[in-house]
């Protein structure tokens, strides 16, 4: 009697790069081969990221600009929602697709066109990282006992460059610590302000007013659109059978779960502190943390969560130069050297705005948040349209990466939308810079992003649908560049 044979063992796996290992992948899709992770790493990233000082900062902009926080912190929730919604759907494109976010723009644009979009992305990532970094930079002055703020601003910004060179897996690395530091931190601080203040003799002692409440709307609703021109391209690694409905629910939970967390707080400490905290809003958080090595904690808690906020501008910004310099030469991958030099070089001129800019910082903030909606209401709207609803979630790939494939170079319709857009917000638009001639009818309310989103998506809907053609026998006829792909594969839930 013979013995069978046994099988040859299966190969072992190839153990996984250590984070700190520099990340090989850039603009280029993602093979399945290399796709690793789940949804619940979506949801640390994005708490992580959305539970830190800046969130803080931006709930108090609520409260410090007129809205009593009894009236703010819903209104902050329901932009949180509404805005969460736009973000997380723009996320579960990522494991379908494998390519960064505004690579996959250059379906609805063109690989040219998407350029203009990717310029105001650029100058958006740049203006965040210089604003986080100002807050940053007080935490690092009381950290290391510096004698001004602009001098720990330098510091970390080159702690943003390290961690933003080593890649995607790092920052998913950073977004986990500081959820645990972020949970403590401001968990602590939640307790703190109810303890050492009369919250309830501070909130409920102003009317409602609804233009103060639609801006906390906004403000919130701001701070979510804001993260839809990145956020696939912290998802893009996930399997491709990662369930959509799982990516999305990963991705909202966590930025919303965080934001509404931060930004209430925020609003409580603009209501009992007022001027206190407007002067120095790190310092204070410190204060209200207690004993100096309590407040010496909380600054190392300010510092982790910037640095992973952070660290998603500079990585965006850095893919975004790439996609917007490969558009013209046809690269999908560049060197490490190359890639420590773009963002080695994004971080430094971030780095010399926060320090040349940080007088004034809440008002500033406040205006370059709504300008920012303006902007990306419009591209947002002509996405997730042409990705859910006209093209179905069918994408050519490869053709994201020819100029004379199927996008083309150029798509005037999809710009002209964008433009139209744009320019349906500004008799709406309440601005330190300018207000619309409808705002002062509407009580000085900012809801322009809502004219935006709306705006754009009822001209470029019918437009798309009539000029998208779904038989895949045209896909190589010439002047085609938008035909409907063959049904992709189910995704697995």
């Amino acid at each position: 009697m013979t013995t069978p044979e046994r099988p040859p063992p299966s190969p072992l796996p190839s153990p996984s790069p250590s984070p700190l290992a520099m990340e090989r992948r850039t603009i280029d899709p993602i093979p399945e081969e290399e796709r690793h992770g789940s949804p619940a790493g979506l949801f640390t990233l994005w708490f992580g990221a959305s539970m830190q000082i800046t969130a803080v900062v931006d709930g108090a902009l609520a409260v410090v600009f007129g809205a009593d926080a009894l009236w703010a912190i819903p209104a902050l929730l329901i932009g949180n929602v509404l805005g969460g919604v736009v973000m997380a759907l723009h996320s579960a494109q990522g494991p379908r697709l494998g390519v960064p976010q505004m690579i996959s723009s250059r379906a609805q644009f063109g690989v040219l066109g998407a350029v203009l979009p990717l310029v105001l992305v650029i100058l958006m990532y740049m203006g965040f990282a210089a604003t986080g970094s100002v807050l940053a930079g007080q935490a690092v002055r009381r950290i290391l006992h510096l004698p001004d703020a602009t001098l720990g601003i330098p510091l970390f910004g080159a702690l943003t460059a390290v961690v933003a060179v080593a890649g995607y897996r790092l920052i998913h690395l950073a977004g986990r610590v500081a959820t645990v530091t972020g949970i403590v931190g401001l968990g602590y601080l939640v307790v703190a302000v109810f303890t050492r203040y009369d919250v309830p003799a501070h909130v409920g002692v102003k009317p409602f007013d609804a233009a103060t409440f639609l801006l906390a709307v906004s403000l919130g609703a701001g701070w979510q659109l804001t993260f839809g021109p990145y956020v696939a391209d912290y998802s893009r690694y996930l399997p491709r059978s990662t369930s959509e409905r799982a990516t999305f629910r990963a991705t909202f939970a966590g930025t919303v779960t965080g934001s509404v967390w931060a930004m209430s707080l925020g609003a409580l400490i603009a209501a009992v502190a007022g001027d206190r905290f407007l002067s120095d809003q790190v310092g204070f958080v410190g204060e209200l943390a207690g004993p100096a090595a309590l407040g010496y904690v909380m600054y190392l808690v300010v510092l982790v969560g910037k640095v992973t906020a952070n660290c998603l501008n500079a990585y965006g910004g850095f893919m975004s130069i790439l996609t917007t310099v490969t558009a013209f030469d046809g690269r999908s991958r560049i060197t490490p050297a190359a890639r420590v030099a773009y963002i080695t070089g994004f971080s430094a001129v971030a780095t010399v705005i926060a320090m040349a800019a940080s007088a004034d910082f809440l008002d500033n903030f406040k205006n370059f948040i709504l300008l920012l909606l303006t902007v990306f209401t419009p591209w947002s709207a002509i996405n997730l349209v042409d990705y859910y609803l006209v093209s179905r979630e069918r994408v050519d790939v490869p053709a994201l990466y020819d100029p004379d494939g199927r996008y083309g170079r150029w798509n005037v319709p999809a710009l002209s939308c964008y433009a139209l857009g744009i320019l349906a917000q500004v008799p709406f638009l309440a601005t330190k810079l300018y207000t619309g001639p409808l705002t002062s009818r509407l009580g000085g309310a900012d809801v322009s992003w809502i004219v935006g989103l709306a705006v754009t998506s009822a001209v470029y809907y019918p437009w798309a649908r009539r000029t998208t053609t779904f038989d895949d026998d045209t896909a190589d006829a010439p002047g085609a560049s938008r035909e409907r792909l063959p049904d992709a594969p189910q995704h697995a839930e």
